[in-house]
């Protein structure tokens, strides 16, 4: 497992500040943004969320997202995340952040086509010297999920990671998707083995199993000569005030994030378990670290702006533009210094 650090500056430590040059781009220019995400074309009324700019302590900023530089060096490659709406919310802001930086270029888009039985959205840039391919892969468990005639989780196989196999960055997330019950829960058997059962009680026991797949498979199947692969860190959501010292209230409520360096609230159970798998592998896997960042963004949700009547009350996901086009400056910054 590494970090993003350079010296004694570990790039994930910081605060949030009031920056007014801040977004690097204007959301309604990119054609790739969903309803759920484009906050502002929902009519978000307050846009000052919009302009807060991540300081890492310490004195040590990571380098400018500079999208030509990122084509440049790309080009004729491919770059894939690898997850759920996470994964989903951080491909999008990447492909608004650089079609910023090429707003001429010609591009074509693809979504929810099926490639090797497998979900996967694409924006391609076309032109010769900006040819690029930036995917989606909509594997929320990461593991296999069987889904006829019954839906079953099946934690210990993945079958269908040969696409990861051909891209020059992957960018992997699993989470959310583990933790949910009732009508939300996406399975109704979890496969281990030879054996069947309905349920695993502990879900942190559950989502520790299937990231281990996920290593696993990673160390045995994944050349790091020619694949760097990155793990999108644990996203927090801001659903119960409560849990943060805000009772009655959710991110809804909120259009500044936390003052300070440490979040007040209860910490993401499944951080400890991420790193401790990411610490055994063998094949190198760059951690973006943004849970405790993402935490102290309370403000930075869709909340009621998921959709245009305001009906929604979205805690989970994140505006576009907005808090992922961090984690993207530091996937960015990561790339970079490893390039040199």
């Amino acid at each position: 497992m590494v970090k993003v650090e350079s010296g004694n500056c570990d790039f994930y430590k910081g605060r949030w500040v009031y920056d007014k040059s801040y977004p690097i781009y204007d959301s309604s220019q990119c054609p790739f943004i969903p309803e759920g995400f484009g906050c502002v074309a929902n009519g978000r009324p307050d846009k000052e969320y919009l302009k807060y700019r991540w300081n890492p302590t310490g004195g040590c900023d990571p380098p400018k997202f500079d999208g030509l530089n990122f084509v440049k060096i790309f080009k004729g490659k491919k770059i894939m995340f690898v997850g759920d709406s996470i994964s989903q919310n951080q491909w999008v802001s990447f492909t608004c952040m650089i079609h910023a930086s090429i707003p001429n270029a010609k591009f074509t888009t693809a979504y929810g086509l099926p490639l090797n039985n497998q979900w996967m959205s694409s924006v391609n840039f076309t032109d010769p010297e900006y040819d690029m391919s930036i995917l989606f892969n909509h594997k929320p468990f990461l593991v296999d999920l069987e889904e006829t005639p019954e839906r079953i989780l099946k934690i210990d196989t993945i079958s269908t990671g040969d696409a990861w196999k051909e891209v020059d960055v992957v960018i992997f997330n699993t989470w959310h998707w583990w933790f949910h019950k009732g009508r939300l829960q996406h399975w109704d058997k979890i496969q281990e083995g030879n054996k069947t059962y309905k349920d695993i009680d502990n879900r942190t026991v559950a989502f520790a199993k299937g990231l281990t797949t996920w290593s696993t498979w990673i160390d045995n199947n994944i050349d790091p000569d020619k694949t760097r692969i990155f793990y999108q860190g644990i996203s927090p959501t801001h659903m119960k005030g409560k849990d943060w010292g805000f009772p009655h209230t959710s991110c809804a409520d909120h259009t500044t994030p936390f003052n300070g360096t440490t979040y007040p609230g209860i910490p993401e159970p499944g951080v400890t378990v991420l790193k401790e798998v990411l610490s055994q592998m063998s094949n190198p896997v760059i951690l973006l670290d943004v849970t405790t960042m993402s935490q102290l963004r309370k403000d930075a949700h869709p909340s009621h702006y998921a959709n245009k009547d305001g009906t929604s009350r979205d805690c989970s996901h994140w505006c576009v533009a907005g808090l992922p086009d961090t984690w993207n400056r530091l996937l960015y910054a990561s790339i970079i210094l490893r390039q040199k």
